[in-house]
């Protein structure tokens, strides 16, 4: 195996603490030894090990000396007391000869100064190791360090025409059962999922995550004017999954009191061209409840109102090889639109793979506004 193939591993690691470790982010680590596999490990969860010192572990456990062997970690390690003692404190103690590190760490606590300290031990540290892969598996938590406002996902299925409904309305369902599954899993990757109260009216979801063993996001309902049903799933079922209700300040207190008697959060927040101030519900998600990451599932309306507020980050799209046509068949961003093709919100760093008959389109968000 190559040092690539190593990273790689610790990759996949990486991944199996998907949906857990929130507000950290996703590590894997490998040990290697005269060519041998010694030591493996992962984050699995916000206040456990980090992955380097659960390698460790898994090497402790069976008795293996670690000196001299090499260590691949997908995030650079860190330097810094949290929940857990520095991971360079572990890395110098079992004489790790080579670390080989995938991405950088954008947190000031760290922000190299864990290569830093490795280096100034006698460690050799090779740096950018698959760094692009490395950096996209903790695209969420490096948005979040950084900006401290949720990383905010624009999710939708579509046919190859551009429709996410027929003419009539109906939308059920547009991609496969592969595709639908896999939405699933960006359910437990984000923290949050949001959608508007049209969504809500139209279809009465549960927005939960229907995988084994996952984790429900907390559900975030964009709702003007408090018109959710008190009988709505998503009422009855908040003191189980935590939901909050994003509603104007001028909005009616007394039903705001009888959401919060059910088990609701409800925020009250500015009015922005008619709908609540997107940007100030990001500050208080992000301030108040610590809510790293969206997956916005809404319609067509309030995904032009996201989009033009500057916090969608990325759009991720399901294309089914179908057509429904019809004029008046909604495509997946309403509003006004921009006026000129030159105007247009860019999208880069796209990707294009296959589910089932589907397609899966992701692309970053280019062209947003700074957020204060």
């Amino acid at each position: 195996m190559t040092d690539l193939d190593y990273m790689k591993l610790a990759l996949e690691l990486a991944q199996k603490g998907l949906g857990f470790v929130h507000p950290n982010p996703l590590v894997g680590a490998v040990i290697v030894k005269n060519g041998e596999i010694i030591g493996a490990g992962w984050h699995k969860k916000c206040g456990d090990l980090h992955a380097e010192r659960n390698a460790f572990a898994d090497c402790d456990s069976r008795g293996i000396d670690c000196s001299g062997a090499d260590l691949y970690v997908t995030l650079e390690p860190c330097c810094h007391y949290g929940k857990t003692p520095p991971c360079t404190e572990a890395i110098i103690a079992h004489r790790i000869k080579r670390v080989f590190v995938g991405s950088p760490d954008p947190n000031p606590l760290v922000a190299g100064k864990g290569i830093r300290i490795l280096r100034n031990s006698g460690i050799t540290v090779i740096e950018n190791v698959l760094r692009k892969e490395c950096d996209r598996i903790n695209d969420i938590f490096f948005h979040y360090i950084t900006t401290h406002r949720p990383f905010v996902t624009m999710k939708y299925a579509m046919t190859m025409d551009g429709k996410i409904a027929c003419h009539t309305g109906e939308s059920k369902w547009i991609t496969s059962a592969a595709a639908r599954q896999h939405v699933q899993r960006e359910r437990l990757r984000h923290t949050a999922i949001m959608t508007g109260i049209g969504t809500v009216l139209a279809d009465d979801p549960m927005l939960t995550c229907r995988l084994k063993n996952g984790r429900d996001p907390v559900r975030i309902i964009c709702d003007s004017d408090l018109r959710i049903p008190l009988q709505s799933n998503i009422v009855r079922t908040a003191r189980t999954v935590q939901t909050i209700i994003a509603s104007a300040e001028d909005s009616d207190k007394d039903k705001a009191t009888v959401l919060e008697v059910l088990g609701c959060i409800v925020l009250r927040l500015p009015r922005v061209d008619g709908h609540i101030d997107l940007n100030e519900l990001m500050r208080v998600l992000a301030k108040k409840y610590t809510i790293d990451s969206i997956l916005l599932e809404g319609g067509a309306e309030l995904n032009w109102s996201a989009l033009n507020s500057g916090i969608v980050s990325k759009v991720l799209a399901y294309v089914a090889p179908k057509m429904f046509g019809g004029a008046d068949a909604k495509s997946p961003v309403g509003g006004l639109g921009v006026d000129t093709p030159d105007s247009a919100f860019m999208l880069t760093d796209t990707r294009v793979s296959r589910i089932g008959e589907d397609f899966i389109i992701e692309s970053k968000v280019k062209k947003k506004c700074l957020l204060g």
